[in-house]
């Protein structure tokens, strides 16, 4: 009986607490808005990159009306008509402004920076079209892909970003899309010629590769850290001036040469707006993604000149072309499904980002919700228990 009446008095184990209900709604909650982040950041992230393919396409296929119906080859001309729109609009807003930032402040600071900046941008564009008159295009289309890697390395030293490994799938599978478009083409009967030189010509698509890599590398920490606008409106004024000294010196014959029309008029025109557009656009779109990311989006923009081709220069239609563009469609998403990191640095000289952006916004909900969930119930009982305890070791007050 005493055993029986002892068993009875003695205090059960206590049972596992259930979770409460507040916070497993507010752990659906986050997991929905996350899921639903990510899904409307791709779709966004797509729509965007696919937008820039557009304007690439539109330069590519005014480029070869003017090179092939009226024999107009001056890439230097027509890059120095964008910087000079770039100039118009953006540094002369820059100009205008009166704070901390304005141009000759930012002059003053960082003018050499911005021209190697510069420096840079416009011999991008300028080696990637005289690579052309050297190599095949199946060089061009095959070598201007060194640039994607070149891109992901300098992110990851000067950016801190930090790739998982379905990012470098996804660049994988986006250069087997490059590569099946190269072999329609070869199909297609497009890759006529051998170059007169083509060791020149892959040098210089490797360069022009590499060159706008480190442009799009300042680019994403221009916009995210300091300013679109400061972007834009110095690499419009030392673009303008660059080119316009390398446009005396390598193109004067040619332009004395054009015989000008209302057409080629139109031609250059257009050439410019499609070139203004993706220059205004892309850091917007490098602000919510990133440098790679927009890389890998573009590659879609030889296959939309290709359709446009079909109608404008009769090329052959074949079904690789659709092949390879869902097969880089597919990489892209891939890429953009999962969000880079940044390495955190204790002590770092650099100025803080204003945003994070949309890239990175769902890992920080992610980081944010861990860092909550860290704090265990025991965790908060033993707070509870200590403080109690402190309560009853404090004498009464008389």
């Amino acid at each position: 009986m005493e055993g029986a009446s002892s068993a009875a008095q003695e205090p059960s184990p206590p049972a596992a607490a259930a979770p409460a209900p507040r916070q497993t709604c507010r752990a659906r909650l986050l997991s929905r808005f996350k899921e639903k982040l990510c899904t409307w950041h791709v779709v966004k992230t797509l729509a965007l990159g696919q937008m820039l393919s557009l304007f690439i396409c539109g330069t590519a296929v005014t480029s070869q009306f003017l090179a092939e119906r009226f024999q107009v080859n001056t890439p230097m001309l027509q890059s120095f008509i964008n910087y000079c729109l770039l100039f118009l609009v953006y540094t002369t807003t820059l100009a205008c402004r009166k704070d901390g930032n304005s141009l000759l402040q930012i002059l003053k600071g960082k003018w050499w920076k911005y021209l190697l900046l510069g420096l840079a941008d416009v011999e991008a564009n300028y080696t990637i079209v005289k690579a052309y008159q050297y190599t095949t295009l199946t060089s061009v289309q095959l070598l201007d892909c060194f640039g994607i890697p070149v891109l992901m390395a300098l992110s990851w030293f000067i950016l801190r970003a930090r790739y998982k490994l379905i990012h470098f799938i996804a660049v994988a599978v986006c250069l087997l899309g490059v590569g099946t478009m190269v072999g329609a083409d070869t199909l297609a009967g497009r890759q006529e010629g051998e170059g007169s030189n083509v060791v020149i010509g892959d040098v210089l698509v490797l360069l022009g590769a590499s060159l706008y890599a480190i442009s799009n590398v300042s680019e994403e920490y221009i916009v995210k850290n300091l300013s679109r606008v400061e972007f834009l409106g110095m690499v419009g004024l030392f673009g303008t001036i660059i080119s316009a000294l390398q446009l005396g010196i390598v193109e004067h014959k040619d332009i004395a040469n054009i015989q000008w029309n209302w057409k080629i008029a139109l031609l250059f025109l257009a050439f410019a707006l499609c070139m203004f557009g993706l220059y205004s656009f892309m850091p917007i779109v490098i602000r919510v993604t990133s440098a790679t990311s927009v890389n890998l989006g573009i590659l879609t923009a030889d296959l939309y000149s290709l359709f446009f081709g079909l109608f404008l220069f009769g090329y052959k239609f074949s079904v690789l072309y659709l092949l390879s563009f869902a097969v880089i469609m597919v990489g892209f998403i891939l890429y953009c499904s999962t969000p880079t990191r940044t390495a955190e640095t204790a002590e770092t000289s650099l100025p803080l980002a204003a945003s994070t952006g949309f890239d990175n916004l769902a890992l920080k909900v992610e980081e944010n919700h861990l860092d909550v969930a860290a704090v265990s119930p025991a965790q908060h009982s033993r707070e509870e228990s200590g403080a109690g305890e402190a309560l009853t070791a404090e004498p009464p007050a008389l």
